[in-house]
Order: C-alpha cells, then sequence, then structure tokens
C-alpha cells in the first residue's frame, strides 16, 4: 500500500514545491524517474526516448531523466507519479503489485520458459492488456523493459537445491508476492529497498538476497555475496509508467507520439541489456565470484502453492493460461 503523504513530510514539501496540478501542456519539461545508475539500460533506453519525443515534437516536449534514486526509491517515484508531480517512472512491476494486482502476473515463479517466451508475450496483446489493467490504478503503462532473469546470491554457502535455502535470511522486494515465494522455499523473507542490501548481507542482516547479474554487479553485493545460484525463478519485467493525471491533460497527438517513442525504445534496451548482462556477469566472474548451477526441479515444485495464494481473479487465472500457452 502506498504510504500517506501526511507520514511523509520531506516528500509533501517536495510535491507542494513541484506544483502537484501543474498541466504537462504548459510545461515542456516531463521529469522521469530512475533507481538505476546513468549507464545502466534502463535509464539509457528512457533516455533514448526523450531523444525521439523531443526531434518529433519539434522541442515541445522534452524528458528529463533522474538516475540513481535522485528522486527517491521506487515506491517514492511510483507515489509521486499517482499524485501527478512526476510525469514517469521507470519501476520494477513487482514494485505495482500491492497497487495493480494484474502486475503480479509476470512476476510469478517460473512463469516464462525463455527469454523468447517473454518477449513474444510482452510485445503481443496480452502484454498490452497487462498495461492497461492499471490505468484504474491511476498509471499509464507505456512499456516492458527487461530484467533479466532473478537468481539467489548467498555470503557463506552455495545453494543447489530448495533444501538448502531452509531458515535462510533472504532479501526481497517490497511485494507480498516476493515474500511468500520465499517463505515456499523455507527461507526468512526479509523485504526493503535494494539501496539497503550491501550493509544489509555485509553485516549478517540477510543471508542471501536474489536479483540480476547486472543488478548483483552494479550495486556491488558480488564483494559481500560471492555464491551467484542460477535459480532463475523470476524474469519480473521492468515497466514504464506515466501518471494518468498529466496524461490526461495531454493532446491525443501527443499521448500517441509518446507512446510511439516509449515503444520505440524497447528493443533499443533490449540490446543494451544482453551487452550489461554479459559483461556484469564477466566482471563478478573475474572479481571471484562463484555460478553455481543448481537443481531448478526442486525451486519449482516448491513454489506451486503461490499460483494459489496470488492468482486470485479469472482475469489473472486467464492471463496465466494464455501465457503459458503461448508457443
Amino acid at each position: 500500500m502506498l504510504r500517506p503523504l501526511f507520514q511523509r513530510p520531506a516528500l509533501a514539501a517536495a510535491l507542494l514545491a513541484a506544483s502537484v496540478l501543474a498541466a504537462p501542456a504548459q510545461a515542456a519539461e516531463l521529469r522521469s524517474a530512475d533507481i538505476h545508475p546513468d549507464d545502466y539500460p534502463t535509464v539509457m533506453a528512457v533516455r533514448h526516448m526523450a531523444d525521439l519525443v523531443k526531434e518529433r515534437s519539434g522541442g515541445k516536449l522534452t524528458i528529463k531523466v533522474y538516475a540513481g534514486s535522485a528522486l527517491g526509491n521506487e515506491n517514492d517515484s511510483i507515489e509521486q507519479v499517482k499524485l501527478g508531480a512526476l510525469a514517469m517512472a521507470r519501476v520494477s512491476s513487482a514494485a505495482m503489485h500491492n497497487i495493480c494486482e494484474v502486475s503480479r502476473v509476470p512476476s510469478l515463479p517460473f512463469l516464462f520458459r525463455s527469454k523468447e517466451h517473454l518477449h513474444k508475450v510482452l510485445d503481443g496483446e496480452i502484454g498490452q492488456e497487462m498495461l492497461r489493467a492499471c490505468e484504474k490504478a491511476g498509471f499509464v503503462g507505456l512499456a516492458w523493459y527487461d530484467s533479466g532473469s532473478r537468481s539467489m546470491y548467498t555470503r557463506n554457502k552455495p545453494v543447489k537445491t530448495v533444501a538448502d535455502t531452509k531458515g535462510m535470511k533472504i532479501r526481497v522486494q517490497q511485494s507480498d508476492l516476493s515474500v511468500a515465494m520465499v517463505e515456499a522455499i523455507g527461507g526468512n523473507a526479509t523485504p526493503m529497498p535494494i539501496g539497503e542490501v550491501y550493509t544489509a548481507l555485509k553485516t549478517g542482516l540477510v543471508d542471501a538476497a536474489e536479483n540480476n547479474f547486472p543488478s548483483y554487479e552494479s550495486a556491488h553485493h558480488y564483494e559481500v555475496a560471492k555464491y551467484f545460484s542460477m535459480t532463475e525463478h523470476s524474469m519480473t519485467p521492468e515497466i514504464l509508467v506515466f501518471s494518468k493525471r498529466q496524461w490526461d491533460r495531454l493532446s491525443e497527438a501527443d499521448q500517441k507520439l509518446l507512446r510511439q517513442a516509449a515503444q520505440e525504445s524497447v528493443p533499443y534496451m533490449r540490446k543494451l541489456w544482453d551487452q550489461r548482462e554479459d559483461k556484469s556477469r564477466a566482471l563478478v566472474e573475474k572479481a571471484g565470484a562463484q555460478v553455481v548451477e543448481v537443481d531448478k526441479a526442486s525451486f519449482q515444485a516448491a513454489v506451486q502453492p503461490v499460483y494459489k495464494r496470488f492468482v486470485t481473479t479469472p482475469q489473472m487465472q486467464d492471463l496465466v493460461k494464455r501465457i503459458q500457452a503461448v508457443q
């Protein structure tokens, strides 16, 4: 759930200063947020989108990207987008789970069989349907970005089977579904923002975390958790969301321009992602991280109760069946 604004005085002040209700049509600049650093594929992809928008609008619309958590963590960005103080944000779809329940579907463990399966689903009608589902919550979904496959990494011992995770304190994203997945494999889930994970691993507050190779590398988690076990349990995609409040004040022509530019940024992002993933894996292995193969079947069997708990509506059940049927 989003925290009430009155409980967050610093953000409240920032929002007031930003003139929450200012119409974007009157201001040339649309602001976009990302927690990742400047050279991260998602940041570079939104900047590519910004170049297309500026060129095609003749400078009428511009997008300024604030990277590196300059405007707060993902929950802060989501709250600002909902209120209309921020035009856009690139966030993990896991950060939307408690706001837009359909966003849980692409985060389900072992739902996608491969990167090719993921792309075919997200690029088709199913992907567009899931983007549209968040509008009633105040968010216009513009595009899906890759986030690779998420795997487990640990401080003290490698994980090879689901039995190895029993009793482990494992950092997860701030999502009920992520918590339930870790509980299903016998771990003790510890939700926290990514910015706190390095210290938590270093001090032993958590025994493990789970993420993709680029995040493992860029956040320097490999320095304090040297065993990277290839569970590949989730391919939770990133989502680029736009404020419904600001969107409704744009002309249809500007809306069309933004949608098109966002979609055109997707293949650009995927190319950068593939390059970054290979580079990150090579860097962490060179630094001494051990990449460990695992018994995936043991994990797949353990997480089946997560589907029963979270696929709770006919729409979600239908989406899961259709995704699994995509060849």
